[in-house]
């Protein structure tokens, strides 16, 4: 009996400092990429003129650098969110949880291939790498490209976000381990971020609409927000419960 007590308090244990981990991460995942954005990488681009935007990124190469560095550290981050998310939830429903876990892992793995590619044109642009087939003048084209179309080229690895964030929002709110109307609020604003990813594949032409962007974003921003700062404070409390 003092076995299964226990084992008991070391899964309580584990879902209270994952989710403390998770409140983190979800401030973290909003804050930091929202920063990188507007303060590093938005500052390199020039609208509808690669060339300019390439040479941008060569006048100011280290600190290009640094904004790719973030969005790959925010690709591990991706993974570590979604393991504490795993465990808060798998006893919830286990295979709900895993589908989750899967399908942000696979997230995490798209962002993490975007920054190499972008990597890999920054090494061909600097001739870090031998290419005597372009002129540099052309091998500017594929750097400047990549960020311009950077909000686009995203839109893939987000249709993967709000999937694994409808999971993970619709076992919150089956565990009541957070308000319902906040899971649910959950649930929705990752549904607007997937109809939006899908809105950028489909018809880019309305995607890139500021009004768009903003109504479709915003919730799920605010949510992270919430939530983050919820789990942090309250997820010493959370607690194995039963469910009806």
């Amino acid at each position: 009996m003092n076995s299964n007590r226990d084992a008991v308090n070391i899964v309580d244990t584990s879902q209270r400092k994952a989710a403390r981990v998770a409140g983190f991460m979800f401030l973290f995942a909003f804050i930091v990429p929202t920063l990188n954005w507007a303060f590093v990488l938005s500052k390199f681009i020039v609208a509808e003129n690669v060339m300019a935007t390439a040479k941008n990124i060569m006048a100011n190469e280290l600190l290009f650098r640094i904004g790719i560095t973030i969005e790959l550290i925010m690709s591990v981050g991706l993974v570590v969110l979604a393991t504490a998310l795993y465990i808060i939830l798998k006893p919830v429903n286990k295979s709900l949880a895993l589908l989750g876990l899967s399908l942000k892992l696979v997230e995490a793995a798209i962002v993490a291939a975007i920054v190499l590619v972008t990597f890999i044109a920054l090494q061909i642009l600097n001739g870090q790498a031998y290419v005597t087939a372009f002129t540099p003048e052309q091998l500017q084209v594929p750097i400047g490209f990549l960020l311009n179309a950077h909000t686009a080229i995203y839109s893939i690895p987000m249709v993967f976000l709000g999937l694994d964030m409808m999971v993970f929002s619709y076992l919150f709110f089956k565990s009541k381990y957070i308000p319902g109307i906040l899971a649910g609020f959950g649930i929705l604003s990752f549904a607007l971020i997937f109809i939006h990813a899908l809105m950028f594949i489909l018809a880019p032409e309305y995607a890139t609409m500021p009004i768009n962007q903003i109504i479709f974003y915003a919730p799920s921003g605010l949510f992270e927000i919430i939530i983050g700062i919820w789990l942090l404070i309250k997820g010493k409390n959370i607690e194995k419960k039963e469910l009806a």
